[in-house]
């Protein structure tokens, strides 16, 4: 049996059946991670024999019907900006490269609770500050798809993890697009849900009005699934908000009848690849198929997205990284004389080029004489979004719009101007100034075999239709494995023939 080829839900329900053990699947995951970790790099810390030893323990509990939930036992990976007890937290970064919180973030504790196992914690761009994973002081990650291209960030290790069968799913965390942009880069399902759904305690946060985790995955079941199980009231999280239900498994409906999509002729305008394009209208004519009434409208602001998310997320984060100085916690100089020359040394040393940007750009916009002039202005514009998107959401059940202009760029490619970065972000930052819940689900590959993702955008803790249209469009396609997952099954194929065993 392919255990490592199996969606989160299918591998909970044989494990509930008693056909493999959580362990079994543990062993797979651990040893799927030795075949092709030395490729893909997607994790940082990876938790051999604590993962094992949990496995044994949630096995015990799913024996004796205490673990009856489609989770329980499966393995998972969690990104390294989210606190995990004992465990080294490090926000790729050299700031944090020993950091062991001694608490559990309460998203993960939720996920435990369900009877996960968490097998370590994955690569990400540096305070979750980029769009390719390539920042992260401990080294590129490489798309399963084709490894001289990027996965996408900030939450690249866990998009690559889940599409290089390393795990059945993993947690991210999306500030403008992190978990949406990735995931359409490795093919993989990605939500980002309502902000303030999902505990924001135990996340190190980067711009806190924005962040939220959420899950990764191989489809919308899993998505949903995992969602489920992670959402809930935290009243340690002031931003944590009370909701009616948190049962999101069952918006699983195949069928887009009397649902009204929304197309923003502002996201299919000069810039958009033509690949990419085509592909998401193609799946727009799928739905419209199902059932579903598509207009095109005029959404308005969406030029102003950019500067005004970058001027409040970098002022956010020069506030929240100002705390690692060196004296608390993580790493510190060795030589320095005196406590601010301390400071200045540590943090010189300790913070990437693209972190150090970021805070520079946050102090400009919050100094004396320039916070009018840029920061409030950016909040008024926020606002503003929040407004045109309140607009469109009166005629729309949903908005359509790519993840990214393109497929996965090459590595490398996007470093050398950071402009260009920041541009990439144009269609999924405008959901985190607005609070909204969003999706990111395949939808094919361009010339190149790289994965194309569509965005399904929602209105505030309406997660349940974006769930509902992907589901529907889902149905109609097969999931496809990323180039490295088929090329080690050929592979192993081979060495099968070779040596006259049954295939």
């Amino acid at each position: 049996m392919d255990i490592t080829g199996l969606t989160a839900v299918e591998l909970g329900k044989k494990i509930k059946a008693k056909e493999i053990s959580a362990v079994d699947a543990v062993k797979a995951s651990l040893d799927q991670i030795e075949r092709v970790e030395k490729d893909v790099h997607s994790f940082v810390t990876i938790d051999w024999e604590g993962a094992l030893k949990r496995a044994e323990e949630v096995q015990k509990r799913i024996d004796d019907g205490s673990l009856t939930g489609p989770l329980a036992g499966v393995p998972a990976a969690v990104k390294d900006n989210i606190c995990t007890k004992d465990m080294l937290t490090t926000c790729s970064s050299r700031i944090l490269e020993n950091y062991k919180p001694t608490f559990t973030a309460e998203a993960v504790r939720n996920l435990e609770k369900a009877g996960a196992v968490i097998i370590g914690k994955t690569n990400m761009d540096e305070f979750a500050m980029g769009s390719t994973t390539e920042t992260s002081y401990f080294g590129v990650t490489r798309n399963p798809w084709n490894l001289k291209h990027v996965p996408g960030g900030s939450s690249g290790g866990s998009c690559a993890a889940v599409a290089a069968q390393e795990c059945p799913y993993a947690l991210g965390s999306d500030t403008g697009g992190s978990i949406r942009q990735p995931s359409a880069f490795c093919g993989v399902v990605g939500i980002k849900p309502t902000y303030g759904t999902v505990s924001r305690y135990g996340l190190i946060a980067y711009g806190s009005s924005l962040d939220q985790i959420g899950p990764i995955a191989k489809d919308v079941t899993d998505c949903a699934a995992i969602l489920t199980a992670i959402a809930s009231h935290d009243p340690k999280d002031s931003t944590s908000i009370e909701r009616k239900g948190y049962d999101f498994t069952s918006a699983l409906i195949n069928d887009a009848a009397g649902m009204r999509i929304g197309i923003p002729k502002d996201y299919f305008t000069e810039g958009l690849d033509a690949e990419v394009k085509e592909k998401i209208l193609a799946a727009v004519r799928v739905l419209e198929e199902r059932g579903a009434a598509v207009e095109e409208f005029d959404l308005s602001l969406v030029q102003y997205a950019i500067p005004a998310y970058y001027v409040i997320a970098s002022a956010e984060a020069s506030s929240n990284l100002s705390r690692f100085d060196g004296v608390k916690y993580g790493y510190r100089t060795e030589d320095y004389e005196g406590l601010h020359n301390m400071y200045k040394k540590t943090r010189s040393e300790g913070f990437g080029a693209e972190v150090k940007r970021r805070i520079m750009l946050g102090s400009f916009v919050l100094s004396s004489g320039y916070y009018d002039a840029y920061y409030l202005k950016a909040l008024r514009t926020k606002a503003l979004i929040k407004q045109a998107f309140d607009r469109a959401f009166d005629k729309y059940d949903v908005i359509i719009a790519p993840a990214s202009p393109t497929t996965a760029l090459k590595l490398g490619h996007s470093l050398s101007d950071p402009m260009k970065m920041y541009l990439g972000d144009i269609y999924t930052v405008s959901a985190n100034l607005a609070g909204l819940p969003g999706i990111s689900v395949p939808v094919g590959t361009d010339s190149k075999g790289l994965p194309i993702g569509m965005q399904i955008i929602g209105n505030c803790f309406e997660e349940k239709k974006i769930i509902r249209a992907a589901y529907t469009l889902e149905q109609t396609r097969t999931y496809e494995r990323p180039k490295l997952v088929k090329d080690l099954a050929e592979m192993k194929r081979k060495e099968a023939e070779n040596n006259g065993k049954a295939i």
